[in-house]
């Protein structure tokens, strides 16, 4: 499986250097209330857990560790609606976080004493099983980037030799028809992923005791996981839209101009779509003054591809740290 190994430095990862305050070990935990309630709700539906909130509670082995999860966890509830590069860029660097403070919990005795139990092998084995899917499907999302990066490039090449209109409209529609190969195969990746959903919901226990309160904590990262890794993949195989202008002829244009200019901002945050639709266009047009405004529209989809599989990659790396470390827990 090809991996993209980008060197530029991503025009809009801030990531930020300060955790989630930390709470003395024997002291109580903070029940975290922050995100969305929709989604919040949707997430715990996922994991298998009753409580509004779903916050991971160790009531015998209490550590700062899991405060810091229970932070990332809601920072990714309140932003599941993500549906631009930048927002989408944001989530995959929490989702770096995030795993960074699995892998301080993973490292803490009685956490891996918890995993370790005979009795829980089955449902640890459930979790690896889990990792290894999500891994799949990054890897076909990290696939996608790169070859509608070389495609891309390879696009930005013919439109500087100036081959004509011809030329050009032949590497147009193998564009194109690559675009197509990646919806395709994300299709699977999100029906692989929306299979994942159902078995959380299935796999549904309490965490009264810390042993089902580190699996149950690992199950909620996994959910959030899964919604954000949708969202990544949604906004890569953004359906073409074609046909969108003629529901409009319906209806007033005076009676839904927000509504339009609303979907209007969403469609200039989809940077890959944007490219689509403009290369359709000077297809259709065979206008060779549009190829400048097509340029344009390469470049930020290039610049888009980047930021998202540099931070696609690091959360990857983090992914399978994650999954090593649950391996060695289980042998040793």
């Amino acid at each position: 499986m090809a991996t993209s190994h980008l060197n530029a430095q991503p025009s809009f990862h801030a990531r930020s250097n300060s955790l989630p305050s930390s709470q003395h070990p024997g002291a109580e935990l903070k029940i975290c209330k922050g995100g969305d309630q929709n989604e919040t709700k949707k997430i715990n539906k996922l994991a298998g857990t009753t409580s509004p909130v779903a916050p991971v509670m160790f009531r015998h082995c209490q550590h700062p560790f899991t405060s810091q999860i229970d932070e990332y966890l809601n920072r990714l509830r309140a932003s599941q609606s993500a549906s631009t590069s930048s927002s989408i860029g944001r989530q995959l660097n929490c989702l770096q976080d995030l795993y960074d403070s699995v892998d301080m919990l993973l490292q803490f005795p009685l956490a891996q004493q918890a995993l370790a139990q005979e009795q829980q092998r089955k449902l640890v084995e459930q979790l690896l099983d889990g990792s290894l899917m999500l891994l799949d499907v990054c890897g076909t999302a990290k696939d996608a980037l790169l070859q509608t990066k070389e495609c891309t490039q390879e696009l930005q090449s013919v439109l500087r030799r100036r081959r004509g209109v011809e030329g050009l409209a032949n590497e147009v529609r193998k564009y194109l028809t690559s675009r197509k190969a990646v919806r395709k195969a994300i299709c699977k990746a999100l029906k692989n992923l929306k299979n994942m959903e159902n078995k959380l919901r299935s796999s549904s226990f309490s965490n009264d005791d810390e042993t089902n309160a580190v699996i149950n904590s690992l199950k909620q990262v996994e959910a959030v996981t899964i919604s954000v890794l949708e969202s990544l993949l949604s906004f890569i195989s953004r359906p073409e839209a074609e046909s969108k202008p003629s529901r409009w002829s319906l209806v007033s244009k005076f009676m839904h101009q927000k509504r339009v200019i609303c979907e209007d901002e969403e469609q200039k945050a989809n940077e890959l779509e944007n490219a689509d639709a403009t290369l359709r266009s000077l297809i259709k047009s065979g206008n060779m003054k549009h190829v400048e405004n097509v340029q344009n529209e390469l470049q930020n989809s290039e610049m888009c591809i980047q930021d998202l599989d540099e931070g696609l990659e690091s959360f990857f790396r983090r992914l399978i740290k994650a999954r090593v470390t649950v391996l060695n827990i289980l042998n040793c």
